[in-house]
Formats: C-alpha cells, structure tokens, sequence
C-alpha cells in the first residue's frame, strides 16, 4: 500500500509553527510521507544564487519546529524561485511526487511571510490533489504551543463536496488540541430533526468522529450565525467555495463575508478535482515566467529541455547550496539515518600521512563513531606508504587495507584514483564518504557536513565539500591562496565545456560522499583526475540536481609545489577531453603526447624530466563479478536491531 504524501512549503518561523503542527494532526494517524518544501522568494532583477545563504539560514532555523514525532516522515527540498514561479514549481511537485495532501497559508496581516505570498494559481480551484489551508488571524504564540489553546472547533457544513474531508481535519485537530467540535449544519427543519439530517448527511463521515460535543442548526443568516457562534470558539474549520480564486486565496459571498466578522483562525479545506481542467496548465510546468523570457529573446541556449544554462546553474547553486552548521546536530543526523535504513562508511586514503593520520582519526571517530555513531565503519585504503601511516591507523584500532592486495587479479594502478575504486569493494555502507589524511585542521564538519545533504534529501546522490584554502609559503600567508589547479585548470575548462557544472565551486575537493548506488555505476579514473571524472559521468547520469556542495570552512594543509600541481593539471585535462569525445564525439586525445616534460632546477642549472602521466579507467565496480557476490552476501545478512539505536525519538 502506497504511503499518504504530504507537501508543506515554508518559508519562515512563525508559517513553520503553525503549519508542522497542524501537519503533525492530520497525518498523525496515518502511514505518511511530509514532503518539507524550503521556499525563498529571490527579488526580481537579482540572480539566484545570491539566496544560497539564505536558503542555508532559513533550512537552520527551522529545524526546531519540527515535531519529533514527525521526524521519521520527513523528507526535504529547498526551493529558490522568483514570487511569480512558486506555483508552477509547487504543482511539479505534486505531479512528479505523487502528492495526496497540499498544506498552505495565506498570507495575512498577522502572517506576512509566508511561503506562496500574495501570488495564487488558478489551479487551486480544480486541484490535483487535497488541499488545506490556513488564515491565521491572530498574533502567533510561542513556539509549539500555538494549537494547544484551542479548546472548542466551529465546524459549518452544508453537504457540500468538501464535508468529509473538513470532518476528518476538524477531528484530526480536536484530538490533537484536546479540543471539543460544535457541528452547524443549514437546514430549514426543525429543530427536533437535528440529528436526523446530521445522519442523513454526514453518516459516513461521522463514524469516529468522537470530539463532536455539540451540534446546532442554523435557520436564515448563515454568515451571522456563524460570526455569532465563532465568538465561542478559537477555530473555524470549513469548506472551500466551489470553484473560485481571488487575491485573498479561495473566494465566495459566504467565505468571504465569514473571514471579515470573524476574528479566529480559518482552516479552509478542499478536496482533490475529480479531472483536473486544461486551463490549468497556463505555463510549461518547472519554467517560470523569467525562462520562458530568455527563450524567446534567443539570448540563452536551451538546457535540460527548455530550460536555459544560466538560470538552471543559478537556481541550483540557490538549492543545492549547504552549510555544514546546518547538520551540526549530530544526534538527529544518526537518527534521520536510523530511520532512513541506511548504512554509513568513511574510506581514508592515504600516501605516507603520518604526521596527520593519527589526528584525523582520533578526531573523527571520537565525534562520529564512539560519542554519536553516525559513521558504521571507518577504513583506512593505503597507497604504498613507507611511512608509519599504515602503523599508526591499527594502533587507533582501523581496518587497513593496501589498495595494490584489493582485488589483485585486476592488477593494480598508482593513483589515489585506483584506492578510491577499490575502496568500493572493502566498504560496506550504503553511503559512502572519503576525507583526505592529509588536513592539518581536521574537524567532525568534514564528515558530517559532506553526509548531511544526502540524509536531508533522498534525491541527492552526490556531495562535493568546498571551503577556503589557505596558502602558506616560507613567508607568504595568503587567506585564500590555495586551490590553484582548480581555479586555473579545472573551473575554467568546467566553465567552456560543462557550463551545467559552472557552479560547483571546488569541484577537485578531496572530501566528498555519495549513494552506493550511484557510485558502484560509474568508472573511476585512476590517477588526479578521478574527482573531475566522477562529476562529469554524476551529471550524465543523474543530472545536474542529483549533485550538491557544502561548506566545510577553512581547510589546511601542506600546499603541494608547482611541478606537482602541473602534474595534477595535465591528468584533469585528459580526462575532461576524455569525455568530451564520448559526449561530443570530439576527439583531441587521439595520438596525443601523455607524457609531460617538467621542468626541473638544480644547482646553478635546469633541465627537463619526462614523467609518464596517464589517466587510466576503472570500469564501473558494478561490472566486477567478486564485487556483485559480495554484495549480494551482504543483502542476505540480518538487519540489525533497530530498537537498540540511539536517538531522540
């Protein structure tokens, strides 16, 4: 049986406490999924990406109101949208999800930010799916309190379309509330036949419907009567008009003469449009009005159907922008993993690190694995280290695993490449994460910030760490220095032919996570340019939204000279014209030098050192036999026992 879905924008604190508890109600009883949509509204003439921050504040702050007791049915999404896009956006979201239930508010006088503002869809009077919506009419209470003075529901019926649904949400709330429910029904009989027409009416409806304390009969005024009795009661629950929309959100003679003599809370329901009408679909949904102007002026190229580079790069940069403050709750990312069924592996690769091995380990399982057990597993993949790196990493009690002896009948490449690939196959998490050993400034953040976007959203397959990189040279100390292969070489060809990945902005970091799933499918490259090829096949394969970036800080550690860095940049280069030919078929490697002549200084001399630098590819470790055995083994073990995980809930 398929679960009950639920979408809830929001955009602010006050719409988050009143909506999440009213969403808490409604689906409390039921096997449910609430769909939290983040939406920022980006001012007209200014571009997207210039509301990442904010994106990250507003996902922060309202991470309180959630309800624990739905925190297991939450999944999340950010929206950045101009105002006049939202609903074209909202209704591709309960298209492509599925959606049983949309959960608004109005904007009103008391609740000036909200998350469709002022503009409404004419959709909403045919709607594809249920909706409920509330004018909230009175000043907010303090946080997770504001449903709980409500004691007595006002809940006017006519017989209408929406009566059932409007029965079901009031009793939801009652329960919720500890409230009681007076039921009004217009009828013109007497009174003594009350209950007889509630029954004839509303028998259905009413099996269950235990709060209904009081019932009453009104005979001529209809909007009086009610603006009497809503004098007793501190929430109006009611119908939808038929079929109209106006400024307000759904209009009517009776809704609205009702909202202008009372003064308490509406919520207004309104159930899904048997066919939903062709005049609904005004615009092509997901392209907003400032797309569909580039389009047709010819100034940008179409992307991704008819979307153009520019703005989907800028929304993407808005959306898929994170912080690592955001996840700096560790307790409820082991949880949120908990109750998503998933495992958690972190691979270290390593190259004679052992001057920062050891604290990088210390620190990370201390926070991650012994305190709060996000991480299941922590490995570390050597590279041939003729150091204590290896040494160092059993002492602290680490698997470690010589990336040469994984899989040797499939010899064996130098290369961090080469360790991250076989690194696949002696992980068993479900997500993968890899940090560098080499950071001089290790913290939790690197960890948990590259993970916690793909807990926070099932479509996110992939996360790249960014953050400042400083320099230090003998006497040169520049704050943000570092990062030279990757602002000369890698951006900059990005830029010319990927412009879809224009705003990833350190797309060579060497702390990242992604889903097995994903990662099992594609080839690695074995040498520098295995990051650069991961993102490129990531994009081809899941699209531009599976990708996400986070912001890790400051990173420090040892900056690698110049010879090294153009060794970096000469593999990066194969591998970007390397897919140029497959995606283009644009062909600039066929017969192509590989071997690269460094310039070297001696001692009142200078010379030339050729040094081979080829970029071979792994195929995808999906297409290893021993891999898919393995894996297979795997799945067949016990699940563990869920009730012994910690958590809050």
């Amino acid at each position: 049986m398929n679960k009950y879905k639920v979408l809830l924008p929001l955009s602010s604190p006050p719409e988050a406490n009143i909506l999440l508890p009213l969403c808490d109600a409604i689906v409390r009883k039921l096997d449910a999924i609430v769909l939290i949509v983040y939406v920022i509204h980006s001012p007209e003439g200014k571009p997207l990406s210039e509301a990442a921050a904010i994106a990250s504040q507003l996902r922060e702050g309202l991470q309180p109101y959630l309800p624990d007791s739905l925190k297991t049915a939450i999944q999340t999404k950010t929206l950045v949208r101009k105002g006049s896009e939202i609903w074209d956006s909202i209704w591709e979201l309960v298209d492509q999800e599925s959606i049983d239930l949309l959960l608004l508010a109005w904007k009103t006088e008391h609740l000036q930010n909200t998350a469709l503002g002022e503009i409404l869809s004419p959709r909403l009077a045919n709607p594809p799916c249920d909706v409920v919506s509330v004018y909230w009419s009175g000043i907010a209470s303090e946080k997770n309190t504001i449903w709980q003075d409500i004691e007595r529901i006002l809940l006017p019926v006519r017989g209408g379309l929406h009566a059932g649904f409007a029965l079901r949400v009031a009793n939801a709330i009652a329960e919720a509330s500890n409230a009681n429910i007076t039921l009004m029904h217009a009828t013109r009989q007497a009174h003594h036949k009350v209950e007889q027409q509630l029954l004839n009416n509303f028998g259905p409806a009413l099996h269950g419907l235990d709060r209904l304390k009081r019932s009453t009969i009104i005979i001529d005024d209809v909007p009086s009567a009610i603006a009497e009795e809503a004098q007793n009661h501190q929430l109006l629950v009611m119908g939808a008009p038929a079929d109209q929309v106006h400024p307000n959100g759904w209009g009517g003679p009776l809704l609205d003469e009702i909202i202008a003599r009372t003064h308490i809370p509406l919520v207004i329901v309104k159930t899904k449009a048997e066919k939903p009408a062709s005049s609904m679909l005004e615009t092509t949904p997901g392209l907003g009005s400032q797309e569909e102007a580039l389009l047709k002026t010819g100034v940008a190229k179409p992307f991704h159907g008819d979307r153009p580079v520019a703005v989907v790069v800028d929304r993407w940069f808005a959306e898929n922008t994170f912080h690592s403050r955001e996840f700096a709750d560790l307790e409820w990312l082991a949880e949120t993993k908990h109750n998503q069924g998933l495992t958690i592996s972190l691979g270290l690769p390593a190259l004679n690190e052992a001057a920062t091995v050891g604290n990088v380990i210390q620190t990370i399982k201390a926070a991650l694995m012994d305190e709060i057990p996000l991480l299941d597993e922590m490995v570390l993949i050597d590279s041939g280290s003729v150091d204590k790196t290896r040494e160092i990493a059993r002492d602290l009690g680490i698997p470690v695993y010589i990336h040469r002896e994984i899989l040797p009948q499939y010899g064996a490449y130098q290369g961090k490449g080469e360790a991250l690939w076989k690194s696949l196959y002696v992980l068993s998490g479900d997500i993968i994460a890899w940090v560098d050993t080499d950071i001089k400034n290790i913290h939790p953040r690197f960890v948990f910030g590259v993970l916690g976007p793909l807990l926070y959203d099932s479509s996110i397959q992939y996360v790249k760490g960014f953050y400042r990189r400083p320099f230090r040279e003998g006497d040169i100390h520049l704050a943000a220095g570092g990062g030279r292969v990757t602002e000369l070489t890698a951006r900059p060809l990005i830029n010319l032919f990927f412009p879809e990945l224009s705003g990833v902005i350190q797309p060579l970091s060497g702390e990242y996570a992604g889903r097995r799933s994903a990662l099992e499918k594609l080839p690695f490259f074995t040498g520098y340019g295995v990051e650069t090829g991961l993102i490129l096949d990531l994009l081809d394969l899941y699209g531009l939204d599976a990708i996400a970036q986070v912001d890790l800080l400051e990173r420090v550690h040892h900056n690698q000279p110049l010879p090294s860095l153009s060794k970096m940049s000469f593999a990066i280069m194969q591998v970007i014209f390397n897919r140029l030919k497959r995606i283009y078929n644009v062909d600039l490697l066929h017969d192509a030098n590989l071997t690269m002549n460094l310039i070297r200084y001696g001692s009142r001399r200078y010379f030339l050192e050729t040094e081979d630098i080829h970029e071979y590819e792994r195929p995808p470790m999906l297409s290893i036999p021993e891999y898919r055995q393995t894996r297979q083994r795997n799945r067949s073990r016990p699940a563990p026992d869920i009730e012994k995980s910690p958590g809050k809930l």
